[in-house]
């Protein structure tokens, strides 16, 4: 299977990369002709989208979505598919799923460790921003875990730094494009 890794010059690229390797992937720097392309999170809104933009990733992940072909967002990578982003003054983000992202305001901040989400996995969190969207598919104490969107699944949480329960997740998402569930095509 083949796999892009969105690199927008931040965050967790080598994490999510080793992982997917670990898993069986191949990668390509091939976004529109791969069979999974992901969006990892770590850095800031503004000059993540700022970089998607510079390098044409913003209007290929928008064509690929338009196209139903799947996409996993990590952590920012789900946050950016939202419309907007409080985050640096306010941040238009992609805008392919109803939503915003918003600051927390209770609790530790930024949410950092492991957190259970409903599907009875732990998963380790950081963040200081978080979805607010009708397609959250997962919750962990109280804030969007999961978001799901025909060919977009998006995870608040960083499968790639979960240990086992992070592994199994990507190998379910591996899967999933694997048998075709994971697509509107």
């Amino acid at each position: 299977m083949k796999v892009a890794v969105c690199d927008y010059r931040a965050g967790n690229i080598r994490s999510v990369e080793i992982a997917m390797r670990r898993l069986g992937a191949e990668l390509t720097d091939d976004v529109d002709g791969c069979d999974l392309a992901i969006l990892p999170g770590v850095g800031s809104a503004a000059s993540a989208m700022d970089a998607l933009k510079d390098q044409g990733l913003d209007v290929a992940l928008k064509q690929r979505f338009a196209d139903g072909k799947p996409i996993l967002g990590i952590c920012l990578g789900l946050q950016l598919m939202l419309q907007s982003s409080e985050e640096d003054g306010g941040t238009e983000c992609l805008g392919l799923l109803p939503g915003h992202a918003y600051r927390l305001r209770e609790g530790r901040i930024p949410r950092i460790g492991w957190a259970q989400v409903d599907d009875g996995a732990t998963y380790y969190f950081a963040h200081s921003y978080a979805a607010e969207t009708p397609k959250a598919s997962a919750w962990s104490d109280g804030i969007v875990a999961e978001v799901r969107d025909g060919s977009f699944l998006g995870a608040q949480f960083h499968p790639e730094k979960s240990g086992a329960p992070g592994a199994r997740y990507l190998a379910k998402v591996l899967e999933e494009v694997r048998s075709k569930s994971l697509s509107r095509a």
